[in-house]
C-alpha cells in the first residue's frame, strides 16, 4: 500500500503546483489579452468603415439571427455589424461595414474553419471574393456570383451579407 500511495500524492502535488502556476500566469495574461482583443476589434470596425473615427455599440435585440454584435459610426458615417454563419467546415465569423448610403464599404472575415484550398476561395480576406461586394447595395450584392466548387462558402458568405442589409435597414428605420 505505502508503495502505491507515495507515488500518487506526489503526482498530485506536482499537479497542484503546475495547476497554481497556471492560474498565476493567466490572471497574469488575462488583461493584456483582453485589451489586445478590443484593440484588435477596433481595428477591424475602422477597417470595414473608414470615415468612422468611433464606434458606438447597439443593442442587437430585434436583429436578424446571426448578428452578434453591432455598431453605429460617428457622424453618420454607418453601421458594422459582426455576424456569424454556418458554413461547410463549421462557424463563419464576418464583419460588415454598410455606409449610411446603404452600400457595402467592405466585408471581411474574423474566423472561419473551411476547407483549405476549396472554401478559403471565398472566406480568406486576400482571396479577392470579398472585393466583389464593395460598394454594391443589397440588390446588387444579391447577383453576386458563386465561386465553383465552393458553393456551400459562397452562399453562407452572401448570407452574412444579406443579413447584414437586413441588420442595416432595421437600424436605420429605428433612427429615423
Amino acid at each position: 500500500m505505502k508503495d502505491i500511495l507515495k507515488p500518487v500524492i506526489v503526482l498530485a502535488s506536482i499537479c497542484l503546483v503546475v495547476t497554481a502556476m497556471l492560474a498565476y500566469v493567466n490572471s497574469l495574461t488575462k488583461p493584456i489579452i483582453i485589451k489586445a482583443e478590443k484593440e484588435a476589434a477596433a481595428a477591424a470596425r475602422t477597417e470595414v468603415l473608414h470615415e468612422a473615427k468611433d464606434f458606438g455599440s447597439l443593442d442587437t435585440d430585434g436583429l436578424p439571427e446571426g448578428v452578434t454584435e453591432a455598431y453605429r459610426g460617428s457622424g453618420g458615417t454607418g453601421y458594422v455589424f459582426i455576424i456569424e454563419t454556418k458554413g461547410y467546415g463549421g462557424t463563419i465569423k464576418f464583419i460588415c461595414g454598410i455606409k449610411s448610403d446603404g452600400t457595402l464599404e467592405a466585408i471581411k472575415t474574423l474566423s472561419h474553419t473551411e476547407t483549405s484550398g476549396v472554401g478559403t476561395k471565398v472566406v480568406d480576406n486576400n482571396s479577392g471574393y470579398r472585393d466583389k461586394f464593395a460598394g454594391k447595395n443589397d440588390v446588387e450584392c444579391r447577383k453576386t456570383d458563386v465561386v465553383t466548387g465552393a458553393t456551400v462558402s459562397s452562399n453562407a458568405f452572401k448570407k452574412a451579407v444579406e443579413t447584414a442589409f437586413k441588420a442595416y435597414n432595421i437600424v436605420r428605420e429605428a433612427k429615423a
